[in-house]
């Protein structure tokens, strides 16, 4: 999400200027590669880029034909082969091993559905969604519609497509909404074949600090360059204020139970209790347990949690197991960390874990790739006029 906004921030800064621009998508890989499909990169007229789509191998050539489809004003298919070590015009030995297709597209600022404006809705509410681009193999100049198409889980949609395929994509995209993973699927109709990415996007992560203490500083920092939203509350008006955070953050002085009380809370939010102060800690534990948020981290030995157990267990309230599931505590990774910089390293890197669905081991005792293949494998449908797709529930 964090490159998505940029992008969206570069791009109103060129409309203000006059300026045009191209946004580059990575499509499809073939094999591995730096960046995986839904990698963005913004184009400008003057030659700047925002976001990237490779590790910094592909933006020059990109960038390149980027303009060119600003000067004829459509949108292209360009493929990299990095799997040639012998090919030095890409630049030497990338190492990546992979085909990477890659979506160049204008955008049309008339065009209420354009390409920045999907995106912009994309973010502007806390929903999950699925965003398609279509775009095509077999004929990288001609037939692609590109990014076309989104819906939200509150059955908000835009844009539009090929009339000839809008039903089974659609029809995709609630699969895509029930596996909360991102497909590659190609249409054939007679002799035309579309490729479409139908691409799941969850609502950004939602952090909440509970203490504004100065060790909060750098578990904000990290957050806001990944770009979670952030809310950090305190009792001491002392200390949460918005002289001492960015204007980026909710700063709220609260007690917990008013906080919670007024705060939108679901499975994409996290907590990290870290006031230092035990009955406060306690406050927030005690009603988190019974909302949606999906991690609550707990700064501080085991014995304290132990103990705020078994107070919570006195007052008639003991843990489930499934609460305690997604109880950390102590809070963060096993990295040695001591500072509050290293911690907040820590903290950030077990929540990234733990949506991951991962263990936060050494990537070289990995015997499987890095990431998982099956959402970029491309799986086909072929159309006959009288086929009817399946529909799923959401």
């Amino acid at each position: 999400m964090k490159e998505i906004r940029d992008i969206l921030a570069a791009y109103d800064v060129a409309k203000a200027e006059g300026r045009d621009a191209v946004l580059a998508t990575v499509v499809h890989v073939e094999g591995s590669s730096y960046r995986k499909p839904g990698a963005r990169m913004l184009v400008t007229d003057d030659g700047r880029l925002t976001g990237a789509i490779s590790g910094g191998c592909l933006e020059g050539d990109a960038l390149r034909k980027a303009l060119m489809v600003l000067a004829d004003g459509r949108s292209r298919l360009v493929t990299y082969d990095t799997s040639d070590e012998d090919d030095f015009t890409l630049g030497v030995q990338l190492g990546c091993n992979g085909v990477i297709h890659i979506l160049i597209e204008p955008i049309i600022a008339k065009d209420s559905n354009n390409p920045v404006m999907l995106l912009r809705r994309l973010i502007s509410n806390r929903s999950s969604a699925v965003l398609v681009t279509l775009f095509s193999l077999k004929d990288k100049v001609n037939n692609q519609a590109g990014t076309c198409l989104l819906a939200d889980s509150r059955d908000n949609s835009w844009g539009a497509m090929p009339a000839s395929l809008e039903q089974y994509v659609r029809a995709d995209m609630a699969v895509v909404a029930n596996a909360r993973q991102s497909m590659i699927k190609t249409y054939t109709s007679g002799e035309i074949a579309y490729t479409a990415f139908v691409e799941w996007h969850p609502p950004v992560i939602h952090l909440v600090v509970a203490g504004a203490g100065n060790d909060a500083f750098p578990l904000v920092t990290l957050s806001e360059m990944l770009g979670w939203t952030i809310t950090v509350t305190d009792g001491r008006n002392t200390h949460a204020n918005t002289t001492r955070f960015s204007s980026g953050c909710n700063v709220v002085v609260s007690k917990p139970e008013a906080l919670l009380q007024q705060m939108s809370i679901d499975e994409y939010t996290v907590a990290v209790l870290m006031s230092h102060n035990y009955n406060y800690d306690l406050a927030m534990l005690r009603y988190l347990v019974n909302s949606p948020v999906s991690y609550i981290g707990m700064l501080g030995p085991r014995k304290k949690y132990e103990r705020m157990k078994e107070q919570l267990a006195e007052e008639g309230q003991a843990l489930t197991p499934e609460q305690e599931t997604k109880i950390y505590a102590p809070v963060g990774l096993d990295i040695g960390a001591e500072s509050p910089e290293e911690i907040a390293v820590s903290v950030i890197a077990e929540i990234s874990a733990v949506f991951a669905s991962r263990k936060g081991g050494y990537l070289r005792e990995m015997a499987t790739p890095i990431h998982d293949r099956a959402s970029q494998e491309v799986r086909q449908q072929h159309i006959s006029p009288d086929q009817k797709p399946v529909h799923h529930e959401k």
